[in-house]
């Protein structure tokens, strides 16, 4: 066996299923495991993806928010088994591949544009209907 098949093998093992889909200009909610000690807690960060990198289990995305007067920007491992959880909070409508932008805004100038009619409520609604068409 060829060592980058083993590679792959390790990596698919690895690699989680639940992670929902999300692109650029979404605003997503991350909750992170957060090791203090002998304490474990789960914090969330949420905030608008402003960019996604890398594929397969080395994938990451990085997350912008303005809070507290500054602006405060993370990267994240999507397949990290330190993130127990990724909510999708809210769909953006967006025209570029990286929001880098958004990094010295604030206020409305750091809102982005949502899509219409893309809510949780409209997703649970869509699959639903297709599951009774397919039946």
């Amino acid at each position: 066996m060829k060592q980058c098949q083993v590679i792959q093998e390790v990596e698919a093992a690895q690699i989680k299923s639940d992670v929902p889909q999300f692109k650029v200009g979404d605003t997503v909610c991350v909750h992170q495991r957060i090791i203090e000690g002998d304490k474990e807690r789960i914090q969330q960060f949420t905030g608008t993806v402003i960019a996604r990198k890398g594929g397969g289990l080395s994938e990451t995305f990085s997350l912008y928010r303005f809070s507290y007067g500054s602006g405060v920007e993370r990267v994240f491992m999507l397949h990290s088994p330190k993130i127990t959880k990724i909510e999708v909070v809210r769909a953006g409508d967006v025209r570029k591949a990286k929001l880098y932008y958004l990094r010295g805004t604030s206020g409305k100038a750091s809102k982005v544009k949502g899509q219409v009619g893309l809510g949780k409520a409209a997703a649970l609604v869509e699959t639903s209907s297709a599951a009774e068409s397919s039946t």
